[in-house]
């Protein structure tokens, strides 16, 4: 792309790359001359010409400078007029409302997402009459959805057509957020159903000019476009629940993983044998870059739900590169901080989730990601008291759940309070904030969001028992899969001592230890809610003694910190993990409220037995857990759902997928 002359905006470069002599690095950006002109004025079959100017922008958005991005493409589209613009702005003011969550921020992206699907259908190729349409049944080269009917558009209109496509996503996502009721959730979803239509004719328009060999008639921007539509599909309906699936499959719908990774992998010409993309910054098209956060996306976050495809050296290469592109990219740093916690190493972690939070000021709201992600990490750490004061800025500034930051921040407040009267004033601070929780819980489709459900319930539990919750704080941890992460000297010095105090308090000796069992004596003694906070206790105990007795299994990808002491030694650890998981059977028919206990512990169990090579006694937990049927009572017993049903059968899912693939 030809270098412009700098504008007179005084839009900063995106990136500060020094001159090199030989080759410049692949990550160079192409706009080292500034930023490039626009081409005035408008017209319709000159679209194309502001896609190097939305590319400057996307730099500038992903480098950290939001509000200069949004004024370059506000400032150059006065009219409202330009396609690109319009989409480019409008993904910007998704962004804004996804991460606020406030209902003035999500109408604004609605309403500029309108806008983009306006502005797009303008260029777009009109439509055949109704008499063509209905040939087109017969003849497919008159068929809208045939290759031949993109073939037929100008570059303008097949421009429009990705446009339009990607403009509608990102409005039917915002809608599907902020619906209220059921009617308008499943207008977006059928939304949803033209899109990926769209986005599958766009995929085979591309694969059949590279089979007809005439790929070099794509251009690049449009083909990451593709790339990104295709292999988002593919991903979205691929980790869709597995009912749900097969009501989508008899429309035709069905979700290749790998193929979808493929296509996203594609756009920077990323592999499994090289470092560095085939891809350089300067020959990128212009969704490149958001199909690297799809990656990262798919390989950092919703690698807590499934495991088949999950690519942690993949998602490395593209970090690295990426880093070196934009080193201040605030997005860039969470994906840096994910990657960290994901290889169990939470205190590197808190470093680039810190750097995020230091690199960009313009939007407020990256900042509670950055609160989120190290309230997290430093559970991960057993530091309820530094965790503590992340979840009390979330609690009194952030907006997407009012419920879980209050939650958050009473569970650490009890968790850290001193012991005697020096704790009342933060046990009594505690017992106000949930006091409030189930009345902060929020609904999407009329619908309640499961963590705030749990929550509540919990909240509403801490009041029956006169101020008493056993474990919250390690609860929440777990719930958050925070656990998972934690080094195993956090595990053996900090987490496995204070559930060997709440034993304590119940009575009871350690799992696998000699020692009065629990009792129906035991339990009138102790009060209301004592197998409960039983249950709770053994299967934390069990949890975490699996991680100390097997390390390598706590996540195969994990690297411990060569900085991190090496803990306590265990003798029999996963002996006594066994005979923690097995009381908690044996108990569970007297569990009152928190039956979801059984539930998690055949599935940790079954991940037990698998760390022992025992795939067939693993699998036959993993069934237990999915077949449905109720498991700590009789048929006459609890009713309905238990707490947290549907995570649960998402891990449990992927936990059968990693044991037939041998990565469990």
């Amino acid at each position: 792309m030809r270098e412009a002359e700098p504008t007179t905006n005084g839009a900063p470069h995106p990136t500060a790359v020094s001159k090199q002599d030989g080759a410049a690095p692949s990550y160079q950006s192409a706009f080292t001359g500034g930023p490039p002109p626009v081409r005035t004025p408008y017209k319709h079959n000159h679209a194309i010409d502001d896609i190097k100017c939305v590319a400057y922008a996307l730099e500038l958005f992903l480098a950290s400078h939001m509000h200069e991005s949004e004024e370059y493409c506000d400032v150059n589209d006065k009219k409202k007029e330009r396609m690109y613009f319009a989409t480019g702005y409008g993904l910007i003011q998704c962004i804004k409302g996804l991460m606020s969550y406030e209902d003035e921020d999500l109408l604004a992206g609605i309403t500029h997402t309108k806008r983009g699907i306006t502005i797009a259908s303008a260029h777009r190729k009109k439509a055949p009459s109704m008499t063509t349409r209905l040939a087109g049944l017969v003849v497919s080269s008159l068929s809208t959805s045939s290759v031949a009917w993109i073939k037929s558009m100008t570059l303008v209109e097949r421009h429009a057509e990705l446009t339009y496509t990607e403009t509608m996503f990102e409005k039917s996502l915002l809608g599907i957020v902020y619906s209220g009721d059921w009617l308008a959730f499943i207008r977006e979803i059928l939304n949803m159903r033209t899109i990926m239509n769209t986005y599958r004719q766009l995929g085979k328009f591309v694969e059949t000019m590279d089979e007809e060999g005439k790929g070099n008639e794509i251009d690049a921007h449009f083909r990451s476009g593709v790339y990104l539509g295709v292999g988002a599909s593919n991903l979205i309906l691929s980790l869709m629940p597995a009912r749900l699936l097969t009501i989508v499959e008899l429309f035709g719908y069905k979700g290749d993983r790998k193929f979808g990774l493929e296509m996203l992998q594609k756009a920077g010409g990323w592999t499994v044998d090289s470092d560095e993309p085939g891809v350089s910054a300067r020959d990128e098209g212009l969704r490149r870059s958001i199909c690297d956060m799809v990656l990262l996306m798919f390989h950092l976050v919703l690698s807590s739900f499934t495991i088949d495809c999950v690519d942690l050296s993949m998602a490395q290469k593209i970090l690295d590169w990426n880093l070196k592109r934009y080193p201040d990219s605030v997005f860039f740093q969470f994906g840096a901080g994910r990657l960290s916690l994901v290889r169990s190493q939470p205190k590197k972690a808190i470093a680039h989730y810190t750097k995020a939070r230091e690199v960009q000021t313009q939007y407020k709201n990256l900042h509670h990601v950055s609160y989120w992600e190290i309230a997290l990490a430093d559970l991960a750490l057993w530091d309820a008291k530094a965790s503590l004061d992340c979840w009390k800025i979330l609690e009194e500034q952030a907006t997407w759940s009012k419920c879980i930051y209050s939650y958050g921040y009473a569970v650490c407040l009890l968790e850290s309070a001193a012991s005697g009267p020096e704790g009342d004033e933060d046990r009594k601070t505690a017992a106000a904030l949930l006091a409030q929780v189930p009345n902060l819980r929020q609904r999407i489709a009329g619908k309640s969001i499961p963590l705030e459900k749990f929550f509540a319930r919990k909240a509403r539990k801490f009041q029956l028992q006169n101020g008493r919750l056993a474990l919250p704080a390690l609860e929440a941890a777990y719930i958050w899969l925070t656990i998972t992460h934690a080094p195993r000297y956090v595990l053996t010095e900090r987490m496995l001592p204070a559930v060997w105090t709440q034993l304590a308090a119940l009575g009871v000796a350690h799992a696998g230890e000699e020692g009065e069992k629990p009792s129906d004596a035991r339990a009138a003694a102790y009060g209301a809610g004592f197998w409960d906070d039983f249950a709770l206790s053994r299967f934390l105990e069990g949890v975490c003694l699996r991680y100390v007795a097997y390390p390598g299994w706590q996540d195969p990808d994990a690297i411990p910190d060569p900085e991190d002491p090496v803990g306590t030694a265990i003798p029999d650890a996963g002996a006594h993990a066994v005979a923690a998981f097995l009381q908690i059977f044996e108990f569970g028919p007297k569990i009152e409220l928190d039956h979801h206990i059984v539930y998690h512990a055949h599935y940790e169990y079954g991940r037990l037995l698998a760390c022992q090579g025992d795939k067939t006694g693993a699998q036959a937990q993993f069934d237990l857990v999915q077949s449905g049927k109720p498991l700590e009572v009789n048929a006459v017993g609890r009713k309905g759902k238990y707490s947290m049903e549907n995570a649960l059968m998402m891990r449990t899912h992927a936990a059968v997928e990693a044991l037939q693939s041998n990565r469990l």
